[in-house]
């Protein structure tokens, strides 16, 4: 089988896979390995509550074993990182989520993380994961800019508040490295990197590079319960 990594967007808005997909381009280069991104079409049209996340657990994961024997890994593209522990019973490819790996990259580039969240809703969701991961006395801050999934598309209002949100958590609350907060903010990373001139984590990209080197090296996980 050729590598292939898939990356499930798993809310139905398309324009947001089409940034996921453009944001992986700098990760096609020279790597041999294939990314796919799909669209879950049974998702919302944005993951913006904690009902959000419950609904796609299981569509996401019947997504995931009808394309299993395609795949060398997978990538959960929200930042709720949903369903991830089920999709991970659901194969014994890598199943990656960019929250997870988002976090744990800035954990290599600063000490102090800053999060910019789409909603304030999503903060208490995105702080129970922080808390799971054990990192939540490294984590400076989460902002949120007051946009859902499908106003992100507004480029000079959502490049204005990321920037006003990003310099809070940098210059008020301390923050060394940032991560985006939702997929849906791929396009504006480097922009967003050059102008407050920090780090800044684009989860997506960060889990690609994850599940590069688990495709690569060929990682299985250890048993199989496949969810019906």
């Amino acid at each position: 089988m050729s590598e292939r990594i898939i990356v499930i967007n798993p809310n139905s808005t398309t324009a947001v896979t089409a940034d996921i997909d453009s944001a992986l381009d700098a990760l096609r280069v020279d790597t041999g390995i294939a990314f796919e991104c799909l669209t879950l079409d049974e998702g919302p049209p944005g993951i913006e509550t904690q009902s959000h996340v419950d609904s796609v657990v299981m569509p996401q994961c019947r997504l995931i074993e009808s394309h299993d024997n395609r795949a060398s890994a997978f990538v959960i593209a929200c930042f709720s990182d949903p369903g991830l522990h089920a999709a991970r019973e659901a194969t014994r490819k890598p199943v990656l989520g960019i929250a997870e790996c988002g976090l744990l990259t800035a954990l290599t580039l600063g000490d102090r993380i800053g999060v910019i969240a789409i909603l304030a809703g999503s903060i208490p969701r995105h702080a129970r994961s922080m808390r799971a991961l054990g990192i939540e006395n490294q984590v400076a801050g989460e902002l949120a800019v007051g946009l859902g999934v499908e106003e992100l598309g507004d480029e000079d209002v959502t490049m204005g508040r990321m920037t006003e949100v990003g310099r809070r958590l940098v210059d008020d609350m301390g923050a060394d490295v940032l991560v985006m907060g939702c997929a849906g903010m791929a396009r504006y990373r480097g922009r967003l990197e050059e102008t407050l001139d920090v780090p800044v984590i684009d989860p997506t990209q960060a889990a690609a590079g994850m599940a590069i080197t688990a495709s690569r090296l060929g990682y299985r996980t250890r048993t199989q319960r496949m969810i019906s």
